[in-house]
């Protein structure tokens, strides 16, 4: 597989901002304490202390037709906000916010605080964006929901034209990545507490999973992968999660990773399968963030050969990723998120599976399972977002071999200042023979 960046282009994304890295723990822990109880004036204020910090001028969020929904979260709008007309909220580094709102719909943005400013046609809009971002003799340099080259596209929220229309006026339009990060993806102590609760939920489900899969294999009960998914949406209601479906897959639907069953079309598990269980979810309470968890197992006594050795290879790429992430967070190095996905990859390149590993080794993991912090991805994007103190994320990669099986093995990492934290202890080290003594199989990991 060739990667997009090179040794020496991972050095040099190592290399940037080390004192910025290290101005960024207080701060990321100080948003984590703050951000489920804040003010729109309360974020408005946080938001100038990081641009001065990140020596922007300011941010300009912008929206047309709800084009931009983390503008929303992050100013904290109501997300049903009926929005017909284009509007921007400019917020400098220093000073008073500005709200720039057509004139049928000028009460928008009232809950904001700041100078509004009302325009009519598309030539006023044009002369009122000018006056507020244009008024000083250097150019400016603004923050905006965009990403160079598309890089990062769950940032790339503005549309091309306006970043040409920003540009017009003598602004620079700077990506706002790594400030949608701080400002979304960072979790609260309560919801590192509930990530924690809902891991360790999880944990259990999934092996009880496996063990209703060998109770009913024993018990000559004709089961399939929609049967087994449906034990497990009654498992998370019982432990207050949410009711969303997984991935319960056997043999060769093992090999598609965003296989998921319905009750149409699944396939029967039978001894001598193959199953992979991925799930995610939350808890149901306010604010709860997610966790999600890919775990393998073999109906049967014993595990293959063909299926252990595959299995250790993903292990050895998931592991290093760990290791890699843990040495440089403890040593206070600054790393980014295509560069985690480089170490796991090389493991399963070097080992000649690396035209079947067809995705990143993961995602970020927030309010919504895949959410709007670090990637762990120099594939599928180039994720360039440093990884800070409070972010989460999934690390999973997986050899898939079409019309076979495929493994995947999926933890969950969650940074602190100093260290990081895996969740869903504990992690899978070997494939479960789901049919072994114990009865259940449900303490092998």
């Amino acid at each position: 597989m060739k990667t997009i960046f090179g040794p020496s282009r991972t050095r040099s994304l190592s290399q940037m901002g080390g004192n910025f890295f290290a101005a960024f723990i207080f701060c990321f822990t100080f948003v984590a304490s703050m951000h489920g109880q804040q003010s729109p004036t309360e974020r408005v204020t946080e938001i100038q202390a990081a641009l001065r910090e990140a020596k922007l001028d300011g941010w300009l969020f912008y929206d047309f037709r709800h084009s931009d929904p983390l503008a929303y979260r992050i100013l904290k709008l109501d997300e049903k906000m009926f929005a017909s007309r284009r509007w921007f909220y400019y917020i400098p580094a220093s000073g008073e916010p500005v709200k720039i709102v057509q004139s049928i719909e000028q009460f928008k943005l009232d809950s904001l605080p700041g100078r509004k400013v009302v325009f009519r046609g598309w030539q006023e809009l044009h002369a009122r964006l000018r006056e507020v971002l244009n008024n000083t003799d250097s150019k400016r340099r603004v923050a905006m929901q965009y990403s160079p080259m598309n890089d990062i596209p769950y940032i790339s929220r503005v549309d091309a034209g306006t970043i040409e229309l920003i540009r017009s006026f003598g602004v620079a339009p700077e990506t706002s990545a790594e400030l949608v990060q701080r400002f979304e993806a960072v979790f609260s102590p309560a919801q590192h507490q509930m990530h924690v609760e809902a891991s360790d939920k999880m944990h259990r489900i999934i092996q009880d999973a496996f063990a209703e899969i060998a109770r009913r294999i024993r018990a000559d009960e004709p089961t399939t992968e929609w049967d087994i998914a449906q034990f497990m949406l009654a498992r998370y209601k019982d432990e207050g999660m949410q009711q969303e479906p997984m991935i319960v897959a056997v043999n060769a639907n093992t090999a598609d990773p965003h296989y998921m069953p319905t009750k149409e079309k699944n396939s029967s598990i039978k001894r001598g399968d193959f199953v992979l269980i991925d799930a995610a979810t939350k808890l149901n309470k306010p604010d709860a963030v997610a966790t999600d968890q890919t775990w393998t197992g073999y109906v049967g006594e014993t595990v293959s050969e063909e299926y252990t050795r595959i299995f250790n290879i993903v292990r050895e790429a998931r592991d290093s990723a760990i290791e890699f992430v843990r040495k440089n967070i403890r040593d206070g190095k600054p790393i980014r998120g295509a560069e985690v996905d480089d170490v796991s990859r090389g493991v399963i390149t070097r080992a000649g599976f690396g035209d079947q590993f067809t995705h990143r080794t993961g995602h970020s993991i927030g309010e919504e399972t895949h959410g709007n912090g670090v990637n762990i991805d120099d594939f599928e994007t180039r994720d360039s977002r440093r990884i800070t103190p409070g972010v989460c994320f999934s690390i999973e990669p997986g050899i898939y071999q079409e019309g076979k099986f495929g493994v995947r093995s999926e933890i969950n990492v969650y940074v602190s200042d100093e260290d990081i934290e895996v969740t869903g202890q504990p992690i899978q080290t070997k494939i479960i023979a789901i049919l072994s003594k114990p009865e259940s199989g449900a303490d092998e990991h």
